[in-house]
Formats: structure tokens, C-alpha cells, sequence
């Protein structure tokens, strides 16, 4: 007599074999993990003892070198291992500096590196000369704005990308370098030694109508106060009773910068920003030490999202003393400082060592974006922003009401917050094909060069069409009804290029000071502005604040 089945295979007969055979699989996976328990059940009796920081670390590496299912060479470990340590910090400012990042910092700090001092985008898959650096190699041998770069050497450069340009151009001071370029048709060959280039940190000093002076304050390297100082100077020799500092588009630089440009513009005693660093450290304030350059030269500070760090330390020292009126839209809102520490390995850690305060005690941080790893959402200022309702309020020296906690919000908000409809229409028809749209603007403007009479000259319908065929010809026209919407903005565009090439630089500025909204208003707050508290009665249209005499 046959003995009898076990309960558990006796219900399994007459059942399809897979069921049969996932359960030989889940006993065998049972076993495995029993193995793997066993493991772990030893090794836990191994080292009850409670681990040290240094020895859990240990051993978690020991174990991931030895065992992990992909063999990993130790110097990767630890590289992971240091980036999650930042990561875990979630501070989107504290990283790990690999030697080329470090290279372009301290080229930032310096404002100073090695190479021919060009700039350079790409058009139609060249580089092409946007400007030679002033006062470099290449502007001093008669390089020009519009030579397409054609050859480094014997190597064609088509197909090359900025950073791959900017690679071959830069090298040690005193090495050589050979290009040529295509002018017109014509090729010129170039072959120049290297040198130290400065990127001024103040690219424009400009007498605006009404006797507004205007400087544009890119950057805070280790320069930028001295440049301003006499930039300043220059401006007030040739008229200025007024001033706009622009800082739009600054991404700040040296706390150090920051504060001595403030203490161009504040009394001596006033504070320009606290630094708090680690609970039980004694904060640090940085005072103006000197009078003020310029005490009645009535001052308009123009920000914008992308204006952060020491360009903020400026401009909320400046509204917190009513110094300066603020203009445009709330900036980034990095209230923090970093200290750069070298390391043996040839990079550097930069570190969240304080967070800075304004002088009325703002913190004008904004809280960061929830997906630390996402580098977009870090330098987008919008990812995360406060509605005023709920932001702290303080108080100026004079009782004006100022924000904290999410970026110096202007005392004037102007200028649009959003592209219009029509401009986000056309960019989502361009898609990929956006540098080819850029291309073929550069292009129209390069053949309206020779037709131009004057830098205002208008963008006229025919002009547009043509702009139009031509993307036409290029395949990657977008559809005529969302061109025609979006044409007022493709016209202005096109102007400023047009401008450009034919008549320079500085006629590209002017004409675009007309269309610049925040500019514009604030050419009409300073120009009847003889004294810098009368911005603040010209903004409310009568005296609404009692302005302290040290601005008046």
C-alpha cells in the first residue's frame, strides 16, 4: 500500500506544474534568505557592542568593497560616500569642488584667467566672435565682433561647442595659439600668446538722459568695489546727479565685495550685515568703517530673480537704511555664506559655515527646493517662494515696510513675471530647434547690416517675413499663426541684433534702455531727484515716510 502524500502536495495534485514550481522556488528562496539571516544573525553577535561613528563607517565600507555585486575600485567608495555625506546635509549650497569646478571658481573670484579674451556663442554649428574681452589679446590684434572661427591650428572648428572653444583658447600665459577666422568671405589668420585676461566686473558706465548715470555691476570678484568706486567717478565727472546701480542678473561673488560696495553709499557706524554662524558663537557684524563717497547722489537699485548672495547684501543694506529705492523683481533669495576649504585631492569643499542677516535683522533666505539632487530647481529662484501674507515684516530706519524669508522683494515691483503667451507659444513650437530659430536671427540681421541708416531703425513687416522664409528654408519654420502672434517680441529681438552688428555695442545698449521697463521707471524717479530721500516722495507721490537726515 502506497504510503500517503503529505496534506500540502495531496491538494497540490491535480493543479497546473507552475504552482508546483513556485513553491520548490519560494522554498528555496526561504533557504537562501535563511543563509542570509544566519549571516547577519553572527554578525550582530559579533559586535553587539554599540559602533562608533568612525567604526560603523568601516565597516560599511568593508563590506560594500568586499561583497557588494559589483566590484567597486575603493577611491569610487569614498567618493560616494562624500557625496552623500553633502547630500544628507540638504543644503544646496555645501559641495564638493572636483579640480575644473574649482578652476572656474576661483576664475569668478578673480575675475582673471589665461587665454585670448574672447567671446564667443554658436551659429549655424561655428563659433562666432560675440565680443573681444577689452583690453585682451585678441581685441588688441584687430579680432572682430562677427569673425566666424573656422580653424584652431588645422583642426575645423565646426560642430565645436562654446565649452569646447573656450578649451582651446585658454592655455598657460605665454603659450601661443593659432586661429583664423572667416570675415566676410575672407579668411584672416591669427596666431597670439596667451595672456591674463580680466573680466571687468563693471561692463558698462553710461550718462543716461537727464543726468542718470548708469553701471551695470556684474559680478562681486575681488575687484568689483574699486572698479565701481571709479566707475562712479568717471560718470559723475561727466554730469551725473543721479544714479542707477544695476545688479540684474548678478549672482553675487565675495561677502567680502558686497559689503565694501555698500559702504560706498552708507554712513560710517551704519551696519551693512550680521553673519550667525553655530549656536554659541558670537555673531559677526561688519559696520562702515569710512563717510560716504557720494552723500547726495540720489541712488536707484535695480534687482531681478537672478540676483543673489552679495548682490543682495547690497541691496537689503542699501532699502534697510533708505539709501536706495529698489527696483524690478524679488531677487533669489541666498542667504547664506560658503567658506572654500582646499583639499590634498586638488579639489576643495565649499561649506554653508553662517547664514547672513540684513540690518534690521531679515533673513532673506529662501527655503530650498525639495529635490536637492535637481540642480535646475536649485538655481531657479521660483522653486520655492512665500506669499508676502505670510512673510516676516520689518521695519527701514525710516519705517518703511520690508520683507524677510524668500529674497529682497523691490520697494517698486516692475517688470513682467511670466513670458507672454505668444513667446511661450513660439518656444514650444521651436523645441530642439531653438538654436536654429537663434541662428536664422543672427543671420537676418547680418544681411539688414548694410541696409541699416540708423541704430533705431525699425524691424519692418518684410523684414519679419523674411526672417520667416528663412526658417523656412532651414525646416524648422513653426507654424505662420503662432510666428505672426509672437512677432512684436521677434521684432524687438531682431532690432537689438540688427543694432548690434551694425553699429556695436553700445548702440545695442541704448536701444534696449527703451524698451527696459524697470530702467525706464526708474529714469523717472531719479530725474527731478536732487537730494537721494526724493525717490521715496517722487514713488508716493507725496512725503509718506520722515526720511533720517544722514539720507537726506
Amino acid at each position: 500500500m502506497a504510503e500517503p502524500l503529505p496534506d500540502t502536495l495531496r491538494r497540490a495534485r491535480g493543479r497546473p506544474r507552475a504552482i508546483i514550481v513556485a513553491a520548490v522556488f519560494v522554498a528555496l528562496l526561504s533557504l537562501g534568505g535563511w543563509w542570509a539571516g544566519r549571516d547577519l544573525t553572527a554578525a550582530t553577535r559579533e559586535t553587539r557592542a554599540p559602533l562608533g561613528g568612525a567604526r560603523l563607517f568601516d565597516q560599511v565600507v568593508a563590506a560594500v568593497a568586499q561583497k557588494y555585486v559589483d566590484s567597486l575600485d575603493g577611491s569610487v567608495i569614498y567618493d560616494k560616500a562624500v557625496a552623500g555625506l553633502l547630500r544628507e546635509l540638504k543644503d544646496p549650497y555645501t559641495s564638493y569642488l572636483a579640480e575644473d569646478r574649482l578652476r572656474r571658481l576661483n576664475e569668478q573670484i578673480t575675475g582673471t584667467y589665461a587665454g585670448v579674451g574672447l567671446q564667443v556663442d554658436i551659429r549655424d554649428g561655428w563659433p562666432v566672435v560675440i565680443e573681444p574681452i577689452v583690453g585682451g589679446p585678441s581685441e588688441r590684434a584687430g579680432v572682430m565682433v562677427g569673425d566666424r572661427l573656422v580653424l584652431v591650428g588645422t583642426e575645423s572648428t565646426r560642430g565645436w561647442q562654446r565649452e569646447e572653444t573656450s578649451k582651446a583658447m585658454r592655455g598657460p600665459p605665454g603659450s601661443s595659439v593659432t586661429f583664423t577666422v572667416d570675415r566676410g568671405g575672407q579668411r584672416v589668420s591669427f596666431t597670439l600668446v596667451r595672456d591674463k585676461v580680466h573680466l571687468r566686473a563693471v561692463q558698462r558706465v553710461q550718462l543716461l538722459q537727464n543726468g542718470v548715470g548708469y553701471v551695470d555691476v556684474n559680478v562681486f570678484s575681488a575687484q568689483t568695489a574699486a572698479e565701481l568706486s571709479a566707475a562712479i567717478d568717471s560718470v559723475v565727472k561727466l554730469g551725473a546727479r543721479s544714479l542707477v546701480m544695476d545688479l540684474r542678473g548678478n549672482p553675487g561673488g565675495l561677502l567680502e565685495q558686497g559689503v565694501a560696495v555698500a559702504e560706498l553709499f552708507l554712513d560710517q557706524g551704519q551696519s551693512i550685515v550680521q553673519l550667525r554662524s553655530r549656536p554659541g558663537s558670537q555673531p559677526q557684524v561688519f559696520t562702515d568703517s569710512q563717510p560716504q563717497r557720494w552723500p547726495t547722489l540720489p541712488l536707484a537699485v535695480l534687482v531681478d530673480r537672478s540676483s543673489a548672495s552679495a548682490s543682495e547684501i547690497v541691496a537689503g543694506a542699501l532699502q534697510d537704511h533708505d539709501r536706495a529705492i529698489v527696483l524690478g523683481l524679488t531677487s533669489f533669495g541666498k542667504g547664506s555664506a560658503q567658506h572654500v576649504y582646499p583639499l590634498t585631492s586638488g579639489g576643495a569643499l565649499r561649506l554653508t559655515t553662517a547664514r547672513w542677516y540684513t540690518p534690521v535683522g531679515r533673513s532673506i533666505n529662501r527655503p530650498a527646493p525639495r529635490d536637492l539632487n535637481d540642480e535646475s530647481a536649485v538655481e531657479d529662484s521660483t522653486a520655492v517662494t512665500l506669499p508676502d501674507t505670510i512673510r516676516p515684516r520689518f521695519r527701514t530706519d525710516a519705517g518703511r515696510t520690508v520683507f524677510g524669508g524668500g529674497g529682497i522683494t523691490p520697494d517698486l515691483v516692475v517688470g513682467d513675471t511670466t513670458a507672454p503667451a505668444a513667446v511661450q507659444a513660439l518656444a514650444r513650437a521651436m523645441g530642439k530647434n531653438a538654436g536654429a530659430y537663434r541662428d536664422a536671427l543672427a543671420q537676418q540681421a547680418e544681411q539688414q547690416k548694410r541696409r541699416m541708416t540708423g541704430p533705431a531703425d525699425a524691424v519692418t513687416p518684410e523684414i519679419l517675413d523674411a526672417l520667416y522664409q528663412n526658417l523656412v528654408r532651414r525646416r524648422v519654420a513653426p507654424p505662420r499663426a503662432v510666428f505672426d502672434s509672437a512677432s512684436p517680441w521677434i521684432a524687438r529681438s531682431l532690432g537689438y541684433e540688427m543694432t548690434r552688428v551694425a553699429f556695436g555695442a553700445d548702440a545695442d545698449f541704448l536701444r534696449r534702455t527703451q524698451d527696459d521697463d524697470v530702467l525706464q521707471r526708474a529714469l523717472i524717479l531719479l530725474q527731478t531727484a536732487r537730494r537721494p530721500r526724493d525717490v521715496f516722495t517722487t514713488l508716493a507721490g507725496k512725503p509718506a515716510v520722515d526720511v533720517p537726515a544722514a539720507v537726506r
